[in-house]
């Protein structure tokens, strides 16, 4: 899967999350590197302790997106004013080039910095934000690709505008819950709060067996059901992880541990295959298992957001119901 492309890539309609394969045939001359987890999530700590030092109050939702609350900054300096030499502060301090987007609330800003991308800032002024996001694709997403200009409908999107002048109910009986909250994107309507950056902290589940155990079968399903567990509380706690850790006990008593940072997520089916995978690393077939635990390290409040721009309504409406399964039989 791509993780990551450049804005060259984009042109040819390559996207992040999408088959390598894909990729290759949209653009053949790309060049392909390999990513390196550990180095982006030292630079996004970098960024992260950056801006923890300079603002008040943030939000991290992801490993390179940020939300900062600039509210009563208009008396004294001006928000952005103050955007801007942050902006150039973490660019000056990690190398890095930033985009940011400002305005009364989280939508419209999303969509203002992807505007500006890359390496620039915009600011929508309060009250334009309504006819702002009218030309742009359902849900106010400016996803990078469609800089051909071709219309909406060719990309099997609707422009905002014709969002904004649909009854909000129509929404609702069209699209069900999610009707509602494309209406109010469109519109710039977002009262969301900036929610406070939480410090590092874990969560974790272990399993001692009655008997040592070598049934890997047995094994793997367990670890299948403690991530999923862990990953469901994460979604309802609103808390993303960015390290996920398997342990392994031994009839010997002997405990060994792996660990793996990734990028910040509470996803199964991002977070299982890593499970897997650092079980595999750990599992000796010479000996015997007495324990086996799973740990999700390094959370961050905010939460996965259902997202209108990037994700599939087709897997948020899985995870929905899944949560709601699990919610109600945990209150059975």
């Amino acid at each position: 899967m791509v993780a990551s492309c450049s804005y060259e890539a984009r042109k040819y309609g390559v996207r992040s999350a999408m088959p390598m394969r894909m990729a290759k045939q949209l653009c053949p001359e790309a060049i392909i590197m390999r990513g390196n987890s550990g180095a982006y999530m030292k630079k996004s700590d970098e960024v992260t302790e950056i801006i923890r030092e300079q603002v008040p109050l943030f939000e991290k939702t992801s490993v390179d997106e940020f939300y900062v609350d600039f509210s009563g900054t208009e008396k004294f300096f001006g928000a952005m004013k103050l955007a801007t030499e942050l902006k150039k502060y973490i660019e000056k301090e990690t190398g890095l080039p930033n985009s940011f987007g400002l305005s009364i609330n989280k939508t419209v800003s999303k969509v203002a910095t992807d505007d500006a991308k890359p390496n620039g800032q915009k600011q929508v002024e309060r009250g334009t934000e309504k006819p702002y996001l009218a030309p742009k694709p359902s849900g106010g997403h400016t996803r990078r690709g469609r800089e051909d200009g071709a219309p909406a409908a060719q990309h099997g999107r609707d422009e905002d505008a014709t969002m904004q002048e649909l009854p909000i109910d129509l929404m609702q009986r069209l699209l069900g819950e999610h009707g509602p909250t494309l209406w109010r994107k469109a519109n710039g309507i977002d009262d969301s709060p900036v929610i406070g950056v939480a410090r590092a902290q874990s969560i974790g589940t272990e399993r001692t067996f009655r008997r040592d155990t070598i049934d890997v079968v047995k094994l793997r399903g367990m670890l299948t059901a403690m991530a999923e567990s862990l990953a469901f509380q994460l979604r309802k706690g609103q808390k993303l992880t960015s390290c996920v850790a398997v342990k392994v006990r031994y009839a010997d008593f002997e405990t060994h541990t792996q660990q793996l940072r990734i990028g910040y997520t509470a996803c199964d089916h991002i977070i299982l295959p890593v499970i897997h995978e650092l079980f595999r690393k750990l599992y000796d077939r010479r000996q015997r298992i007495r324990l086996i635990g799973v740990r999700f390290s390094h959370l961050v409040g905010g939460g996965h957001q259902m997202d209108a721009f990037t994700d599939t309504e087709e897997a948020m409406n899985l995870y929905q119901a899944m949560d709601s399964a699990s919610a109600s039989a945990t209150a059975r």
